[in-house]
């Protein structure tokens, strides 16, 4: 598979693993002036750049980076972003501060991470019935601690 980023902004930075066995590439801001997130607040913070894959199966799905999610309560407001492969639009993050005090971010900073996945398109099929379980209808804790 292969990825193909295009830099739509001078600063833009091309994603990349900090080590050669991270499953993620770090997406960077790309800004002309740092943004402050007050407590509570929720950016979409731009990336600079665009991109597309060589295949069709394949999503790009953004997730938070630990680090800023642990120290400074920095996270995604989607929790987990999906960029489809026929998207060709900027990619933009929207980041929330579910921190104590405001956060400042900027240019260059990396502020979540990209992992291209498989992406399975079941057929769809309608049905009176499902087959029975062991677990049957049990939900939210049935199956124990």
């Amino acid at each position: 598979m292969k990825l193909i980023f295009k830099k739509i902004h001078k600063n833009a930075v091309i994603p990349s693993r900090a080590t050669e066995a991270s499953a993620g590439l770090d997406i960077s801001a790309c800004l002309d002036e740092p943004v402050v997130l007050e407590k509570g607040e929720i950016k979409m913070i731009p990336t600079g750049l665009k991109a597309q894959t060589d295949c069709t199966d394949v999503a790009m799905l953004i997730y938070p980076r630990s680090g800023l999610s642990t120290k400074y309560g920095v996270s995604l407001a989607n929790c987990v972003g999906v960029v489809d492969s026929d998207y060709r639009g900027e990619w933009f993050i929207p980041l929330i501060n579910h921190g104590k005090e405001p956060f400042t971010v900027t240019n260059g900073m990396r502020i979540a991470q990209l992992v291209p996945t498989k992406v399975l398109f079941p057929e769809i099929e309608v049905s009176e019935s499902l087959d029975d379980t062991e677990r049957g209808k049990g939900g939210f804790g049935s199956s124990g601690l």
